[in-house]
């Protein structure tokens, strides 16, 4: 049984409301022909779309079978719709490009029916309607009349309890429509059949009831449901619902959504694709061009920003951004700059002769330099880190370390071989040499050509510049990489600077360039990379030199203790000082530059990492 308790639907538009149905009950019977009267705007539509579960009530209950639809869930209405209700609509509602076959069918596709037992039933359908013989036309190819068949075939392909038909001769002339009623009043015998319509000539002759409308509420009703049927009604319901929730298996066939396989609808997708070519092709294309199109545009601009962000990445590694304790102030340059330009415009007396003071403001302005405030500089960024760190690749801090590395070679003194510690660098080396000390003196004040410096503290961008070809990063603070050009050669000096060849070959050399002779250079076998793997040196801070005496010194009223340095004492051994204050450090790895890179080189021969710089800081 169907039944309708106080329906109402309401919609509302902006400030306005319209209330479509109006407390309509009703109560229907299993199998019975009832067409539904009333003037347009009435709630007519609105009542068949609720009853098929096309539309929601806004509140009352719709009760099926003696379940009630408050609790449904979409999947509920899915099932509802597709195994309890079929409709039959004014304008069919046919698939153009589909035989008559295949749209009898497509209500079958939806509930996942096999293809075999689609079509059987389909013919079946098909042959109530009297169609059996047009099963393989097109709509376009039949009459009004005959397509409105079709819908009830599909209708009826499901085997619905409940037929909706909404104005079903609407489109039909008198004697069309007379067919497709005596069609309808046949389905009616075994089934409950509610037809929407606006002729009631027709439906008074066809239909066991009427049920009239107006203004959303019910106004008359020719055949209602008595109370003793109601009872008997209500009663075969309970026994059916107490039958299904007996029978667990059939209860959950009963409510499980039912629905196309992934085949089938890929199948019928590919076929209405086909039906027209023309359009798909010129879909395909169109689309094709608009993705390509956004693609590219996004290529492009992707490939710009990467570019833009590559080209900046490499400009602030080749050129990163200083700050220093002091700088020269270049506005003061530029002011002195100016106030020359300006002075050369101003009228003079041309009888006599003026002194031009440009000179002592440029060199004024030469020796103009800046502090920089670094102690609150470094606070700034330290306290910001985490917002900084989006924009830097790393910082890194340069202290006033003076640090002196040594390496252990086999010399011999009064005849006999010993070890001993040399120091590594190009000052030391030229220094060390007769006649070039002034040399070694230049290059001393100008502070380049270390033999060791620090590394960046980003292993990211260091990986991206350079590669191990032997060994591995320092992992520990005491751990160095040896750097190596990028057809893994070492220059000549740098052998000399770490030691690795003898320094007094040097001098020899720079001798005979001295001379007009031609020097001899012989060939030098390459090493393996075990030769500098491993390898050790002594790092002795220049501050480890100095010892605190006993003695003070008084300055402003605060005495101080005296430091001597302690290489001036008459008892200094060298030796043993290196190896007592000197801190050990290996080569962990050698590293090149990678092919392309543009970061700035590390310009040392030998590179260490930040842990070493915290290590002699917190000693």
């Amino acid at each position: 049984m169907l039944e309708l308790k106080n329906i109402r639907k309401i919609y509302v538009t902006g400030d306005q409301t319209l209330a479509a149905l109006d407390g309509v009950s009703l109560c229907f019977r299993e199998n019975e022909f009832v067409s539904i009267l009333g003037p347009s705007g009435c709630g007519k539509t609105t009542m068949l779309n609720i009853i098929g579960g096309l539309d929601r009530y806004t509140s009352g209950d719709l009760i099926i079978n003696g379940r009630s639809t408050e609790s449904y869930k979409d999947k509920d209405w899915d099932t509802y719709r597709n195994h309890s209700i079929g409709f039959v609509f004014q304008s069919y509602n046919l698939i153009p490009h589909q035989t008559v076959l295949e749209n009898v069918e497509l209500a079958l596709t939806l509930s996942g029916v096999s293809k075999a037992e689609r079509k059987a039933k389909a013919i079946e359908a098909l042959k109530k309607v009297g169609l059996e013989d047009h099963i393989h036309k097109k709509p376009n190819q039949m009459s009004g009349g005959q397509m409105q068949r079709v819908a009830i075939a599909r209708a009826l392909v499901n085997n619905p309890d409940i037929l909706l038909a909404d104005e079903p001769t609407g489109a039909l002339d008198t004697h069309t429509s007379v067919q497709i009623m005596e069609l309808l009043k046949e389905v009616a015998n075994d089934r409950l059949v509610i037809m929407v319509t606006h002729n009631p000539e027709l439906a008074e002759q066809y239909s066991t009831r009427i049920v009239r409308l107006s203004d959303g509420k019910v106004i008359g009703d020719t055949n209602p449901i008595t109370d003793a049927e109601y009872k008997k009604l209500v009663k075969k319901d309970e026994k059916a619902l107490i039958a299904l929730k007996k029978d667990k298996k059939r209860e959950k066939a009963a409510t499980k959504k039912k629905s196309m396989s992934f085949l089938t609808a890929i199948s019928l997708s590919f076929k209405n694709l086909l039906t027209k070519k023309g359009r798909t092709i010129l879909t395909s294309f169109a689309g094709s061009i608009g993705i390509i199109g956004i693609a590219l545009i996004l290529a492009l601009s992707n490939g710009i920003n990467i570019f833009i962000t590559q080209i900046q990445e490499d400009t602030l590694s080749t050129y990163p951004l200083t700050v220093q304790k002091e700088t020269q102030d270049t506005s003061a340059m530029m002011q002195a700059m100016m106030e020359t330009e300006e002075s050369s415009k101003e009228e003079r007396d041309p009888n006599l002769i003026y002194v031009d003071n440009s000179l002592d403001k440029m060199v004024q302005a030469l020796t103009s330099t800046t502090k920089n405030d670094l102690v609150s500089f470094k606070k700034h960024l330290d306290d910001n880190a985490e917002e900084i760190g989006k924009y830097v690749s790393d910082i890194q801090y340069t202290y006033d370390i003076s640090m002196k590395v040594y390496n252990s070679v086999n010399v011999k003194k009064d005849g006999k071989e010993q070890t001993d510690h040399r120091e590594l660098g190009i000052t030391e080396m030229l220094s060390n040499l007769k006649g070039f000390e002034s040399i070694g003196e230049m290059v001393d004040s100008t502070g380049v050509m270390s033999v060791m410096s620090e590394m960046i503290n980003n292993q990211t961008l260091l990986d991206q510049q350079y590669e191990v070809v032997s060994g591995s990063w320092p992992k520990e603070y005491n751990e160095v990489v040896l750097v190596v050009g990028k057809n893994n050669s070492l220059s000549k000096m740098t052998l000399y600077m770490l030691g690795i060849l003898d320094q007094s070959e040097l001098e020899d050399i720079m001798k005979t360039l001295m001379t007009d002779k031609e020097y001899e250079d012989e060939p030098i076998e390459p090493f393996d990379f075990e030769y500098f793997l491993n390898s050790e040196f002594y790092l002795v801070n220049t501050a480890d030199f100095y010892e605190k005496t006993n003695k003070t010194y008084e300055l402003n009223g605060t005495e101080y203790p005296v430091w001597n340095d302690a290489r001036e004492r008459l008892d200094y051994d060298e030796e043993s000082f290196i190896t007592d204050k000197g801190m050990k450090i290996k080569i962990s790895g050698i590293i090149r530059p990678r092919d392309g890179a543009t970061a700035a080189s590390i310009g040392s021969p030998l590179a260490y990492s930040r842990k070493l710089t915290d290590k002699i800081l917190e000693i």
